[in-house]
């Protein structure tokens, strides 16, 4: 078990790494904010893999707090390009 813990964890590393580097480099407004939606995600699932492996309840409250957030963020920045075209 301990493996595939470091995997998954190398894993959401290596994939936040990428939308960090999205973040920085994306052209758009668009792609900056899917990164940062994907970030949110790595994240989640950082906090549910914890709660996996740890067998506990304790990051229930932050993962949905982020969930939330990523998706009102996610359709507000939708809602404000469709607008501005």
């Amino acid at each position: 078990m301990t493996i595939v813990v470091w995997i998954v964890g190398a894993i959401l590393g290596v994939a936040a790494l990428c939308a960090v580097y999205r973040v920085a480099r994306g052209p758009s407004i668009l792609d900056r904010v899917l990164a940062l939606d994907v970030l949110l995600a790595i994240i989640g699932g950082a906090l549910a893999v914890d709660m996996a492996v740890n067998g506990h309840l304790d990051n229930l409250v932050p993962l949905v707090a982020i969930s939330v957030i990523g998706f009102i963020g996610s359709v507000t920045v939708a809602r404000f390009v469709t607008e501005r075209k």
